[in-house]
């Protein structure tokens, strides 16, 4: 094998006649190439595995393996298969040339070879090459691009879920691509109690994950150190919920982003929820019997509008109960042509569960076996308080 200086492109050649393999490495040099020449087509294999080459010209008739079998070779690959391959031979009946390019050839060249087509077949074939080339490395800094984004958005989530004496807390999280719109979050409040919150922002991707940042951040932010934090539950949610709504209401007005939000905060001492839901799927709380009460809206979506109407509620956690909250995704989960729907959801929710974590899990199990290999297209995010009996 013999084996040229760098150039504009490094090219194989294979082909068993040793005058076609000169004419061609001749006039690819010619052009400023860098040509490597295989005699067969295991020869032709082995050198494609060890150098990586911008273009093959492969010849058809061939002893041993002929270029039909290469092709297929070079295509059942997984790196090879991206390596344009350009067919040559002196057969020119139409149905050789269309099972090459069937079988995934790049273009079909016939011999005696005229050196203008050569030329410009090749130029082709290698600018479309690096077209291909210049994509894929796209796509590969935008998927590094969102891994990072990945990463920074987990950032916003609790690394570890709080300890609260009696009681039990416990979320999942599945996003649908790498970032997500769903969020939830359970911190300390000081001087009034745990922080309860699940969201859900409009859309999804990017755009979604950066709104959710901004929510998430509002809201804590609003409940903890801003002017509304206070000994009393009732004025801390609704002041961190009116501050973060006329917020994005104002200040990102052109962008229409909102949020279903359900906001509470449970006092561990007597169990006393209070809350304000904007818009979001009622969470549940369960007792022995199942479902005992909903929670149901309280104010609208978040960011809708400047000033917004909202009302604070209150609910009693009995011990036993279990306060479940989660977003649209678990309900809307496609599979086998269906969502999962919420009578499976509520058929979950009446059995017994050993606790607050083992109560997500057998969701979490049930929606992975109900959408199975289905792609998912919505985020998926639970979270379960339960006050425990024997407290």
């Amino acid at each position: 094998m013999s084996v040229a200086a760098p150039a504009m492109a490094r090219i194989l050649v294979v082909d068993d006649d040793p005058f076609n393999r000169d004419v061609l490495s001749r006039r690819l040099q010619h052009h400023g190439h860098g040509v490597d020449v295989a005699e067969g087509g295991a020869q032709a294999l082995q050198a494609a595995q060890d150098t990586a080459y911008d273009l093959v010209l492969l010849d058809i008739m061939m002893p041993g393996m002929d270029g039909h079998q290469v092709l297929s070779a070079f295509k059942d690959h997984d790196r090879l298969a991206q390596v344009p391959v350009m067919m040559i031979s002196a057969l020119e009946d139409t149905d050789t040339v269309v099972r090459c390019l069937s079988s995934g050839a790049e273009d079909y060249l016939t011999k005696p070879f005229n050196p203008h087509i050569l030329r410009a077949r090749v130029d082709s074939a290698l600018a479309r090459k690096r077209l291909r080339d210049m994509e894929q490395q796209h796509a590969r800094s935008l998927e590094r691009e969102l891994e990072i984004g990945r990463q920074i958005q987990l950032g916003f989530l609790p690394a570890e879920l709080p300890h609260v004496e009696g009681w039990q807390v416990a979320a999942r999280f599945r996003p649908a691509r790498q970032v997500a719109g769903d969020f939830y979050d359970l911190f300390p409040v000081p001087g009034a109690g745990l922080g309860v919150v699940i969201a859900d922002v409009c859309d999804k991707g990017v755009g979604a994950a950066l709104y959710m940042a901004l929510f998430r951040s509002l809201l804590r932010s609003g409940a903890i150190r801003g002017p509304s934090a206070s000994v009393d539950p009732a004025s801390t949610v609704l002041g961190a919920m009116s501050q973060t709504n006329d917020y994005i209401a104002t200040v990102h007005e052109r962008a229409n982003m909102f949020a279903t939000v359900f906001f509470g905060i449970l006092d561990p001492g007597d169990g006393q929820l209070t809350y304000v839901n904007a818009g979001h799927d009622p969470p549940m709380v369960l007792g022995d019997g199942g479902v005992r009460a909903r929670l149901g809206p309280t104010a609208p979506a978040l960011g809708l509008s400047n000033g917004a109407g909202m009302h604070v509620q209150t609910m009693r956690l009995a011990p036993g109960d279990t306060l479940f909250a989660y977003t649209d995704g678990v309900v809307d989960a496609m599979g086998e042509g269906e969502p999962f729907g919420e009578a499976r959801l509520l058929a979950l929710l009446a059995a017994p569960s050993a606790s607050a974590a083992a109560l997500l899990d057998t969701v979490t199990d049930a929606l992975e076996a109900h959408v199975g290999t289905t792609e998912s297209f919505d985020d998926v995010t639970t979270v379960a308080v339960r006050r425990l009996s024997h407290a």
